[in-house]
């Protein structure tokens, strides 16, 4: 579903922003002085090592995502067609009544207007909550996702040193050097923890 894609690929490009804008407006790092055992040592910074991942690369090699985005569809086809049967049992009633309409009185004429009305509701208000039904069930999966690949990352970075590892976004980044890209490692490694899973 390509707005499922295009949510998760919002809030990951929201998580980078925000990295991003911590990363850069903090001030700069000044050496800190500790006292200890009456000596005065200086703590510089290290080095700063950043690494990326393309994400689109991720959402079409990573079998979880897969997973997922074939559970949302069949989750949407499910929502699609209680939809649908609801949509023609309403069809049918007021088919119904429109062909008895003639021969209808004024009471059993304000019955099936009624009756019609409180169809329509029921339908919208199935639609609300199957809407809001997949749209948690949509996020939830989302988070699923982001978790497995946050925990990954936290396994994978343990004998890197990286300080920051981004999830690489067409439009947001001007300039990357191809030698900082851990993506074969990152398909790799989550699809190796996904199916051992």
């Amino acid at each position: 579903m390509k707005s499922a894609s295009l949510l998760f690929n919002v809030i990951l490009l929201a998580l980078v922003g925000i990295l991003f804008y911590l990363h850069f407006s903090s001030a700069k790092t000044i050496p800190v002085q500790k006292i200890s055992n009456n000596a005065q040592h200086s703590v510089s910074s290290t080095e700063c090592k950043i690494a990326y991942f393309e994400m689109d690369s991720i959402e079409n090699s990573f079998s979880m995502v897969k997973d997922v985005k074939a559970e949302l569809a069949k989750k949407e086809d499910a929502v699609n067609g209680e939809l649908a049967r609801l949509e023609k049992m309403y069809r049918e009633k007021t088919n119904e009544y429109q062909g008895k309409a003639a021969s209808m009185n004024q009471v059993q004429s304000e019955m099936a207007t009624k009756d019609i009305m409180q169809m329509q509701q029921t339908m919208q208000s199935r639609k609300q909550a199957l809407d809001q039904q997949y749209q948690d069930f949509y996020m939830r999966r989302m988070r699923d996702v982001k978790t497995k690949i946050e925990d990954y990352l936290k396994t994978y970075n343990a004998g890197k040193e990286y300080a920051y590892i981004f999830a690489y976004e067409p439009g947001l980044f001007y300039y990357r050097d191809t030698a900082y890209n851990i993506t074969a490692d990152v398909i790799k490694g989550l699809n190796e923890a996904y199916t051992k899973k």
